[in-house]
Order: C-alpha cells, then structure tokens, then sequence
C-alpha cells in the first residue's frame, strides 16, 4: 500500500518540476501537441521508454530497484525514483491490481515546443479489472523527464 504512495507522490514531484510544459487539457486541443504514429519513433527512443517504464512496474512484482543513471532519467526523475518510494506504491498495487504482468504502447504524443515525447502504456495486471496506464516522457536529450500512473483514459489529460 505504501509503494502506490511514494510512486504517486514520486509523479507528483515530476508533475511539479514540469508544471510549466505540460497543460490539463485533451490533446486534441494542445498547441504543440501531436500525435505521432509508433513507426515515426525511433526505435531506440521507444526501446529506452518501454525497458526505463517496464523497469519501474516490475519492482512492484520483483521488490528490486536498478536506479536510474544520469544517462538514463534526469535529476528530478533519479532523485524521486527511489526504491523506498517505489516498495510503498508496489504494495498498494499488488494488493489491489496483483501482479503487474506488461505494458503495451498505445499511443506516443510529440510537444512539438520542446521536443518530448509522452509514452502512452495501458498497463496489465493479474486482476482483469485494473485499467492503468503508465505514461514515460523522454526529453529532447532521450532521457527520462516524468514517469506517471494513472487510470486510463482514452484521451490524455
């Protein structure tokens, strides 16, 4: 129980530090927002988001943390992802959700004004009820800026 917390507190300290690039608006009314189809994505870039956004969900099955380098995340990200933080969100996940079983990239959204890229998974777990998403944002430095879990909605907010 306490793992869902320090994730969801972890996001809010990203969404914090990154409040002034991101707006809670549906994408289709974002300016500088686009939807990018997958196969426009460099493979590299969408490998590193899956295997950083994959590494996060399954401490919550696994109760091990790699942290993220200085290569990998940003400054922010590497501070507020951490395995103490990351064990408290798990647990409230696996008593809730189950096991996290994978994510699957549903869409992936350019900031045309910076040059990021939101990763959009819908997220699996062992109880077929769970409808998560996990949204991993990559700077114009193909590093991590922001890990995020929410419910899953189909526009992004």
């Amino acid at each position: 129980m306490n793992m869902r917390k320090v994730l969801i507190i972890g996001c809010i300290f990203l969404l914090i530090g990154c409040k002034t690039k991101q707006s809670a608006t549906s994408t289709s009314s974002l300016s500088g927002m686009s939807v990018v189809a997958t196969e426009e994505i460099p493979a590299d870039l969408k490998s590193k988001a899956y295997s950083l956004g994959k590494r996060v969900l399954m401490t919550c099955n696994t109760s091990r943390f790699k942290p993220f380098t200085s290569d990998e995340a940003t400054a922010s990200v590497i501070k507020n992802t951490t395995q103490e933080r990351l064990s408290k969100v798990c647990h409230k996940f696996r008593v809730k959700y189950g096991d996290f079983k994978e994510i699957n990239l549903a869409e992936v959204i350019k900031n045309n004004d910076d040059g990021s890229y939101i990763f959009r998974y819908k997220a699996t777990y062992q109880r077929d009820f769970a409808n998560k998403e996990l949204r991993v944002t990559i700077d114009e430095n193909k590093k991590v800026s922001a890990i995020k879990s929410t419910d899953w909605v189909d526009i992004m907010n």
